[in-house]
């Protein structure tokens, strides 16, 4: 059981400094977080979407920004697509597919974000709300896996962890990145200390 421990501790601390590593890293995460102010700063919305442990980390980045991060300060307006009644309704009446696409039409405007999570970046679903998105005009951000994939090649701003041996290294990652764009959107819009 150590043993498993150890590795398992050491393999998410490799593919940390390998995700650092990569020269792109830090001007991705910055232009993310740019896009991230400019829109809240011009009263726009944010709205994340993401399958299975992907949907939890799109749900915990719009509840720090609505809610709270580090500091008290005024709520930034933030939407995870995770009400259980509107998902299984959309996903009953058209198809899995459609469910967050629906919504980004239905509640998305011309000046907001999108956050697609997706550990490969070809989720159907989130890949059908990032050409939503983009035909609202809004911006997309893509929080993924290895470079190169659909949902990276559309967005705005795409943040890519390393291959990993399991996805799990790459959630891993992906949490990482969202405490950083959270602290930085509140730098960048004079909440936080940088």
């Amino acid at each position: 059981m150590e043993e498993l421990i150890i590795h398992d501790l050491a393999e998410a601390q490799d593919e940390l400094v390998r995700f650092l590593s990569d020269p792109g890293t830090v001007g991705n995460m910055k232009a993310a977080a740019e896009i991230c102010i400019a829109a809240l700063s011009a009263g726009h919305k944010i709205i994340s979407c993401g399958n299975g442990g992907s949907l939890c980390d799109a749900t915990h980045f719009a509840e720090e920004l609505t809610g709270r991060y580090r500091g008290n300060r005024r709520p930034l307006p933030a939407i995870a697509i995770n009400d259980p009644a509107y998902i299984t309704c959309t996903a009953n009446d058209f198809s899995y597919d459609e469910v967050f696409a629906r919504y980004v039409e239905g509640v998305g405007s011309e000046g907001d974000v999108l956050l697609g999570i997706s550990t490969s970046g070809t989720s159907r679903n989130v890949l059908l709300a990032a050409r939503a998105a983009k035909e609202k005009g809004m911006k997309l951000i893509a929080l993924t896996g290895p470079a190169g994939n659909p949902l990276a090649e559309m967005a705005d701003a795409a943040v890519c962890a390393p291959e990993a041996p399991h996805s799990d290294r790459i959630q891993e990652i992906h949490i990482k990145v969202i405490h950083t764009l959270i602290h930085a959107i509140e730098a960048g819009m004079g909440f936080a200390e940088s």
